[in-house]
């Protein structure tokens, strides 16, 4: 007989190799089991591996094709400048107005033009005179359509920081806002106004001031401060015009110190333009006086103290001196820096409508005053008309 296998306790003996084979087959199943087991774990870490790398490459990917700002490379840009312009004063209208500033159309050409507007562009309003013109008050008005005439003539840019630009009123003074829109010319000077004016890819800022609160005035000066401050945060150049300084024949020279006109503070010209640079202006232009004044360099930059009148149909003196007047080129680079500058002379006739003047006595009467007025900061102004700095400035 044979031994009987080892096994369960009670119930019926197995034969040894039916206990053996039946141990063979729960060993196989374990190790099937176990070897189960293994593959799912080996699986999930391969699948985690692998979703680690592709996180790992994504991030790669995307930090490789993230865009570079490329610099925006500017331009330098050229401007034309002229001093107060008025084409008349209604009834009193500049005959042919529309072709009245033909003869100096090519001398005024430049991507911007700049000019100062001597009154309203408006059929409405009161006159700040409460009648005619004396010989103490003038109110100017023009119909609102003579926008037109000064953007024909190239004039993109006017100034409305003056003594005339509320001749009639709030009114009067919304009517040639509207005027000038209409026409597509960039207004500046009124309060709180810049305007600004794109060439090529740099953007010029016009800060303009007067002597006077319902525009940017000029006798604050922290308030045109603040206002430049402001321009330069939106444009890479900054031009301020003034309307400062006494007037006539013998205000062609600048005293240095407040100027008075009929017991009315006109300012101190070059304190203010002198400050306006210190504050990241670019240049300085201005009229007011109705005769020429000196150029002066100014730490590098160009002050234009005044261009006199440009054009004026019947309501200023064209007399002696008070005739000359002229256009102003300058280029200044990218940043704001002088490049070059050049001066046309220009003279009015009886009636104040402006010629190319072939003689250049404004050229040579220019040169003279700068030479007389600001020594060695002096722009230099050669016959020819170009305009360079001088040695020390």
């Amino acid at each position: 007989m044979s031994s009987p296998a080892h096994g369960p306790k009670h119930g019926r003996t197995v034969p040894r190799r039916v206990y053996l084979l039946r141990r063979l087959i729960v060993l196989s199943v374990a190790v099937l089991l176990i070897a189960g087991v293994s593959m799912t774990a080996f699986a999930l870490l391969a699948d985690e591996k692998s979703g680690s790398s592709a996180a790992a490459s994504s991030t790669s990917s995307s930090t490789s094709t993230t865009p570079t700002t490329t610099p925006v490379t500017r331009n330098a840009v050229s401007l034309s400048f002229v001093g107060d312009m008025d084409l008349g004063s209604e009834p009193g209208l500049a005959p042919n107005a529309a072709h009245y500033l033909d003869p100096v159309k090519s001398a005024l050409a430049a991507p911007t033009e700049f000019g100062n507007l001597e009154g309203t562009l408006t059929v409405r309003g009161t006159s700040k005179c409460g009648g005619p013109n004396t010989n103490s008050c003038y109110a100017f008005r023009n119909p609102p359509a003579f926008a037109h005439i000064y953007r024909a003539a190239g004039f993109n840019v006017l100034n409305s920081a003056n003594n005339h630009s509320h001749d009639f009123g709030e009114q009067g003074a919304l009517d040639t806002t509207a005027a000038l829109a209409s026409a597509g010319i960039v207004q500046a000077g009124l309060p709180g106004q810049i305007g600004y004016i794109t060439q090529g890819k740099t953007t010029i800022a016009f800060c303009d001031f007067a002597p006077y609160g319902n525009t940017n005035d000029l006798l604050n000066f922290p308030a045109a401060q603040a206002l430049i401050a402001k321009a330069k945060q939106h444009a890479q150049i900054v031009v301020v015009y003034m309307h400062a300084g006494a007037e006539g024949a013998a205000a062609n020279i600048v005293t240095g110190q407040s100027e008075y006109y009929f017991g009315e503070n006109r300012g101190n010209p070059e304190a203010f333009a002198k400050m306006a640079i210190n504050a990241g202006a670019s240049l300085v232009v201005a009229s007011g006086p109705h005769t020429l004044r000196g150029m002066q360099f100014y730490k590098g930059h160009l002050i234009a103290y005044s261009l006199g009148d440009f054009v004026s149909y019947n309501n200023f003196s064209t007399y002696g001196n008070l005739a000359l007047t002229g256009v102003l080129h300058v280029t200044l680079s990218a940043n704001g820096t002088f490049s070059a500058a050049h001066f046309v002379a220009v003279r009015m006739n009886s009636v104040g409508q402006p010629h190319v003047d072939t003689t250049n006595a404004a050229t040579a009467y220019v040169a003279s005053l700068s030479h007389k007025n600001f020594g060695l900061t002096s722009a230099v102004v050669a016959a020819s008309g170009t305009i360079t700095a001088p040695a020390k400035s």
